[in-house]
């Protein structure tokens, strides 16, 4: 027997998982995201020449949970095992990075596993929840491409950033408004940068401790990866916050300059990405919150660590505190 309508707004790796708990536990979910695909900040930008993933690099596992859900993922196929080159770059000097993590990547991109979890689920993409409403009946959506929405929800459970859920909520739950206020985004400009012919630098990947950037990657030295040599690199928050409103095409050259800097030479060709609400302050470890007054609930990296697997975590725990 189905116990109530529930939905969620967000389908990234937190937005999915509370579905797939909540489905499991016998709920009826409808997922609503505003883009075109799923997978939040897993995610890869491709066309006939190559492919880069342009948000999240890669994820570790060290819950004994997220665990049992990475080693289901090996097993099916949509992730492997990422084993780069890693170097980290302070003050002119490279080192090796401390520690032995395992990092796993999705295949053939970083959607993949996002794109298994959904399999499963009823997703609306290309749907932008702009407001909700209470009536005798429960929630109700409207959204700015098909306007109000039929059906009504016992309720709605937000895994998208915190302006977005404020942009939503209104005045309906005090208790969930005081934490999304609490909570301040950082952005991250990306670069995706081609090349004709393999890179001869010494590493696949490095943190980078000095200047604009904190992450330069060889997409093409993870698993599956097709195309040409593409590079990824991810500025620091406070550098990218300094140039938010810049033009991507006045971010590439800066970025490309520093990553000069490093050794590489000029790509083929190159575009940029603005994540606005990329990540939290990473000891932020709520994990989940919810209102049981109204019955809405938050979800999301951004409220566990910022991590993959914090958001995989996040959606679980809201599951669990919804019952």
């Amino acid at each position: 027997m189905i116990k109530q309508h529930i939905a969620v707004i967000g389908a990234g790796i937190a937005g999915l998982s509370c579905a797939t708990a909540l489905q499991n536990a016998g709920y009826s979910v409808d997922l609503f995201d505003k883009g075109r695909g799923i997978g939040g900040r897993l995610s890869t930008r491709r066309n006939d020449l190559w492919q880069c993933d342009h948000g999240a690099q890669y994820f570790t596992a060290r819950h004994p949970d997220f665990i049992v859900q990475v080693e289901q993922w090996l097993e099916t196929g949509v992730i492997s095992a990422w084993e780069p080159s890693l170097q980290v770059y302070q003050d002119g000097t490279w080192s090796s990075p401390q520690g032995s993590l395992k990092r796993y990547v999705g295949i053939p991109g970083m959607s993949a596993p996002a794109r298994a979890m959904a399999q499963a689920l009823a997703v609306q993409t290309s749907t932008t929840i702009q407001s909700m409403a209470y009536t005798p009946e429960g929630w109700q959506l409207t959204s700015t491409e098909h306007g109000l929405l039929p059906k009504h929800y016992s309720k709605i459970v937000f895994a998208i950033p915190p302006i977005q859920v404020a942009a939503i909520l209104g005045t309906h739950s005090k208790a969930i408004s005081a934490v999304t206020d609490s909570i301040i985004m950082q952005p991250c400009w990306t670069v995706m940068m081609q090349f004709d012919a393999q890179l001869n630098l010494p590493f696949d990947a490095a943190f980078i401790n000095t200047g604009p950037l904190s992450w330069v990657a060889r997409n093409s030295s993870k698993p599956s990866r097709k195309g040409q040599e593409s590079w990824v690199m991810h500025a620091t928050p406070s550098w990218t916050l300094a140039h938010l409103e810049d033009k991507s095409e006045e971010i590439g050259p800066l970025l490309i300059e520093a990553f000069q800097a490093l050794g590489g030479p000029q790509p083929a060709t190159w575009s940029a990405h603005r994540w606005r609400y990329a990540s939290s302050d990473t000891s932020i470890a709520i994990g989940a919150v919810f209102d049981a007054h109204t019955g809405i609930g938050l979800c999301g990296d951004w409220l566990n660590g910022g991590r993959v697997e914090g958001a995989w975590l996040s959606g679980q725990a809201l599951a669990h505190d919804i019952g």
